[in-house]
Order: C-alpha cells, then sequence, then structure tokens
C-alpha cells in the first residue's frame, strides 16, 4: 500500500482552514434571515468574514483545532496499523506547520504533548468495506461544543420524558437549552437514540459527518430532526448566544437497538465552525471533497 502522509496533512489542512459548502451557504443563509444591525446578523457577519480569511491565508478557521476524528473506510488488504501510523505522522506535520494547535495534554500530569499525539488522540475509527478505494473522513471537533454535549436517560421524570420520540424531542431540545451560547452557535446537532452509553455518543458523532439537509429515510425520524430544528430556533438563543433567529443550522438524528433496560439518547453539538470533510484515495489518485 502506497504511503499517505502527504495527502493525509493535506486532508487536514483543508479542514482546519475552510468550511465545507454547505456550512457556509448556511451560515450566509441564517446572516440574512436576522435582523439588519443587530448582534445576531454581526456574529454571523465576523464568521463569515473569518472563513474568508482563513481560506485565503490557509489558516485555522478557529484558535480551538479540536480533536481529530478520522473516519477510515478500507478494502481488504489494507493494514490498519500502518494507516493509523501514517495518520498520526500527518497529524504530527500539520500540527508542525501550525494547521494545529497542540491540544493533546495527559488528563493526569496536566502536560501537553505538543505534537497532537497521544492515548487515543487523534480518535481514529476503522471500518472495513467492499469498495477498492478508500475514504478517510475528518472532523476537527472543538471543546467549546464538545463540552455542551448531552446524554439522557429515558425516562427522565423533570422534563417529563418518557420512552419514545415525544420523549426524545423533550430532551434534546433541554440539551440546546442548556448549552445557550456556549457551543458557539448556531450549531448543528447530531442525535443518537438507542445503543448502550458508549455506542449512542459515538453514533451522534457520526450523525456530524451528514451533509445539511439529509435527512433521515424513516419517516418518523426525518420529521422529528425538522421540529426538532424549528423549535430549537423558537428558543430565541441565536448566534454566540445574542439572542435571533438561528440558533441551529441542522438536526441529525439516528437509532441503533438498545437493552429493554436502557433508553439512552445522546446529542453531540457541533459548533459553527462545522470542519468536517472528506479524502477519497483510489489507485495513485487523491480527491478531496
Amino acid at each position: 500500500m502506497q504511503d499517505l502522509t502527504n495527502a493525509f496533512v493535506e486532508l487536514i489542512r483543508r479542514t482546519s482552514t475552510d468550511l465545507p459548502g454547505d456550512m457556509e451557504l448556511a451560515l450566509r443563509d441564517a446572516r440574512e434571515y436576522e435582523a439588519p444591525g443587530s448582534a445576531a446578523q454581526g456574529a454571523l457577519d465576523t464568521m463569515l468574514v473569518n472563513q474568508e480569511m482563513s481560506r485565503r491565508l490557509s489558516r485555522p478557521i478557529c484558535q480551538d483545532t479540536g480533536t481529530p476524528i478520522f473516519e477510515v473506510h478500507y478494502p481488504v488488504g489494507w493494514s490498519t496499523r500502518a494507516l493509523a501510523a501514517q495518520i498520526k505522522q500527518a497529524v504530527v506535520i500539520a500540527t508542525e506547520k501550525a494547521y494545529l494547535r497542540p491540544n493533546a495534554v495527559d488528563s493526569i500530569s496536566g502536560a501537553n504533548s505538543g505534537d497532537n499525539t497521544g492515548t487515543e488522540f487523534p480518535t481514529i475509527h476503522f471500518h472495513e468495506w467492499d469498495e477498492d478505494g478508500v475514504q478517510v473522513d475528518l472532523m476537527l471537533k472543538g471543546g467549546g461544543c464538545e463540552n455542551v454535549g448531552a446524554q439522557y436517560s429515558l425516562p427522565n421524570a423533570p422534563l417529563k420524558a418518557g420512552r419514545d420520540l415525544e420523549g426524545v424531542r423533550k430532551v434534546v431540545l433541554d440539551a440546546v437549552q442548556r448549552a445557550q451560547g456556549q457551543g458557539c452557535a448556531p450549531g448543528v446537532l447530531g442525535v443518537a437514540i438507542g445503543g448502550d452509553r458508549g455506542a449512542s455518543y459515538a453514533f451522534s458523532k457520526q450523525q456530524l459527518f451528514r451533509p445539511l439537509g439529509d435527512r433521515n429515510d424513516d419517516p418518523e425520524l426525518a420529521a422529528l430532526e425538522e421540529t426538532i430544528k424549528e423549535q430549537a430556533n423558537e428558543l430565541g438563543i441565536g448566534p454566540m448566544g445574542f439572542g435571533g433567529k438561528t440558533t441551529v443550522l441542522d438536526v441529525q438524528i439516528d437509532s441503533l437497538h438498545r437493552l429493554p433496560a436502557s433508553f439512552f439518547v445522546s446529542v453531540s453539538y457541533m459548533c459553527w465552525a462545522n470542519r468536517r470533510r472528506s479524502m477519497i484515495v483510489r489507485g495513485e489518485e487523491v480527491t478531496y471533497q
């Protein structure tokens, strides 16, 4: 297998310095939706100027370049150990080039590794598939939005939320209300229904790789995505918590099987700097999306 280290560095650069097209368009649409001269519109203006400068100068969109989360889909015969080594080396190089801020801190000593590598850092998930090529999806998830993620166990008596989709709606809106502007709104919500605690959280983050506007194939979940988006925007939290009409840009929901005794709902919040990109390798050709 070929050495993809330099290709991974380029994937990191593109992800850190340039928002996906759907996110930039959503921010521009939100800017037009907010009241002229309002703090909400001003916050969105700043985000858009920041994005334009980051793209032009090839500098990180946000000072918190977050946890790199790689989802690697690979064909039979590829070495996951070699791919992991190349990804980690690319992360080191990207940190040296200032595409990433040194973010890997030892939880016991408080020491920063200085190169964004450490125990389970970066996060890498491997998925073997039947395709011939390799696809690598990368998300950079900052600390502010990660900190306002939430997990609920239904039923939830204080919220009067039962073990049904109405209960899911209630707890997800509660998570948005609690987050206020601390998640750097307007955000995107990834929601997982079911699973165990660990699988539920991981699956909620996977939803954040979906393009904006993508709706679940299950009509009930698709309708719930739209309902929560609408009702979250009625909370009036607005961009960066300044008030306004745009608190979330989209809601992405999916479900997992669960134990009869458990019913978890996990909410992963992604900030306006929704940094996600993909790299596809077919033979010697590498393309980026």
